[in-house]
């Protein structure tokens, strides 16, 4: 019953993410496209693929507990919002995580997948928005920036209140066993809050910038490549949008 209730809840937070998105998308962006469907499926499912298997390389931080590890799932998925939009992005996200858990498996009782794709959002849909506001370099920085402090702020009180919480029940571990691996590899972790404070705090300002930065140095040259494609679906279709 509990696990029900779990994938009912993802599948509650996911509908109301896409929904903000869409919202956003809709009211906020200033250089909507009107690619086909085709397209824009394509290449959501090329970035979600490549999101997926980056996802499966785990980086192990020595300030931190053996299940918070670094990926950089997070650069396909902002490329992929920055080229189709806020919607993208998300499903983008969501569709990684899928594609992981057919490749992999789950080691978290799927807790840890779920909080990938949540407070990856939380970078991912800033970021957007504020770039489709005003598309531009500046815009760009200025939404990496923020979504990585949202990141921060969100997945930290997410990890505070329900995740780790739910991963103790789901998983079957104590939380003072979870708080005891903090321990090992920071003696000043001995509570909930510290484990948050030491080692998710930095974690996500550490995946933030290391994100952003791969990300601005890997658009900034596959950008023309995307536009020129447009440019060519457009001459073949006769859609000016």
């Amino acid at each position: 019953m509990e696990n029900f209730k779990f994938v009912l809840t993802c599948l509650g937070i996911f509908a109301c993410i896409v929904f903000i998105a869409t919202l956003f998308e809709k009211f906020v962006s200033k250089d909507r496209k009107l690619f086909s469907s085709t397209h824009y499926i394509s290449y959501t499912g090329i970035f979600a693929a490549m999101a997926g298997v980056l996802m499966l390389i785990e980086i192990p931080l020595f300030f931190a507990p053996g299940f918070y590890k670094l990926d950089l799932s997070e650069i396909p998925v902002l490329i992929c919002t920055f080229y189709l939009g806020p919607v993208a992005g998300v499903v983008a996200e969501l569709l990684k995580v899928v594609i992981k858990l057919l490749l992999k498996g789950t080691t978290t009782a799927f807790v840890g997948d779920f909080a990938n794709f949540f407070v990856g959002c939380a970078m991912v849909l800033p970021a957007s928005v504020i770039y489709h506001a005003k598309p531009g370099k500046k815009s760009a920085v200025i939404g990496l920036v923020v979504g990585s402090a949202v990141m921060t702020i969100i997945g930290s009180f997410f990890n505070a209140f329900y995740l780790l919480p739910k991963f103790s029940e789901l998983y079957g571990m104590p939380m003072d066993a979870i708080i005891g691996m903090g321990s090992q590899v920071n003696s000043a972790i001995n509570s909930v809050s510290t484990l948050v404070l030491f080692a998710v705090v930095p974690f996500n300002i550490l995946k933030g910038v290391v994100v952003s930065v791969i990300t601005m140095l890997l658009y900034k040259r596959i950008s023309p490549i995307l536009h020129k494609s447009d440019e060519r679906l457009h001459k073949r279709t006769g859609n000016k949008g």
